[in-house]
């Protein structure tokens, strides 16, 4: 391959993904998409929320078997797998992933629109299991929320590559555990606890005594220096300096690493690297942002110049609340 293009969430948005991919130069070929010199690599989060994930997943799916595309797992797809196995005898539930009120919401249109196609998703869940939770190339590197280069080291000597099974879902159900922390933190990140008594509700009205934190960060002395969350903390709280206990819990990614991509984090504005080498590349194309690529091909240093996206802009008619008119930029 020439080069790689490399997509954030798509979140169920197959429509703004085929007009990203056409803007590209890729083209249906026997029913799938490719193109001629490049790949497409997934930053996972083909699911949930958005109108057409039944579409999402067949197109994804379709280029990652074909060869004209690779995927990282990413925590929706994790979840997934999570809500619909069920817990093992004696555990005290009955499904790894609790079917609670916020959990029924997130799968909700998932669930909903392969409803008339049982057997289509039961394929899928199985299909999840080949998904790697990262990608480690000689030049650069993906995974859905966090690099953490010891659990990732760990993770490959314990399961001999970069795939869970079944055991290790299993096993991820106890947060505490190491294959809790494995899907804990690369797929959705790292974070700091709060002061004692301290919480911060978020736009989806969920309380959370915690901040995501970037694993990237030089030298931070503050909150607001490692905080990496749609959700910005209160000024007060952002001012509170880290402790060395806490500084100490921060993952650091060196600048002479090859460049790492994330998805995960709802990014908002122009596209553009968060350091010399990492960037995010989700930027809510589901809640009407922009669907974005990275047009990697040998650099070291990484460029806003080769993000490209399609904008994803809110329907002008109100009789069509799910549907996706987007624009290419």
């Amino acid at each position: 391959m020439a080069g790689y293009d490399i997509i954030g969430d798509i979140h169920g948005c197959a429509n703004t993904l085929q007009r990203l991919l056409d803007q590209m130069g890729y083209r249906k070929v026997n029913g799938v998409y490719r193109h001629p010199k490049r790949q497409a690599i997934f930053i996972g989060d083909i699911i949930d929320r958005g109108p057409r994930i039944r579409e999402a997943l067949h197109l994804v799916r379709d280029m990652v078997e074909h060869g004209a595309a690779r995927i990282v797992m990413g925590n929706h797809e994790y979840n997934a797998l999570g809500y619909c196995t069920r817990a093992r005898p004696g555990s005290g539930k009955q499904f790894l992933r609790e079917h609670n009120p916020r959990h029924d919401r997130l799968i909700k249109e998932t669930l909903e629109q392969f409803d008339a196609y049982p057997h289509e998703w039961n394929e899928f869940l199985e299909w999840f299991y080949t998904i790697p939770l990262f990608i480690d190339d000689e030049d650069f590197r993906v995974v859905h929320a966090c690099w953490d280069q010891d659990l990732i080291d760990k993770f490959r000597q314990s399961q001999g590559g970069a795939c869970i099974d079944e055991d290790f879902l299993h096993a991820s159900a106890a947060i505490e555990s190491f294959a809790g922390q494995v899907m804990d933190t690369l797929l959705r990140g790292t974070d700091l606890r709060l002061p004692e008594g301290m919480s911060i509700t978020g736009k989806d009205g969920y309380v959370r005594e915690f901040f995501r934190t970037k694993f990237w960060a030089d030298d931070p002395k503050t909150y607001a220096d490692v905080v990496f969350q749609p959700d910005p903390l209160p000024p007060e709280v952002a001012r509170i300096e880290l402790t060395d206990a806490e500084y100490r819990q921060l993952i650091t990614y060196p600048l002479d690493a090859p460049p790492v991509f994330v998805g995960h984090y709802w990014m908002d504005g122009k596209p553009a690297p968060l350091k010399a080498n990492v960037a995010c590349i989700d930027y809510s194309a589901v809640k009407y942002g922009k669907l974005v690529a990275y047009r990697m091909d040998d650099e070291d240093v990484l460029s806003k110049d080769k993000f490209v996206w399609v904008d994803v802009d809110r329907p002008e008619q109100p009789d069509y609340p799910t549907s996706e008119d987007s624009v290419a930029r």
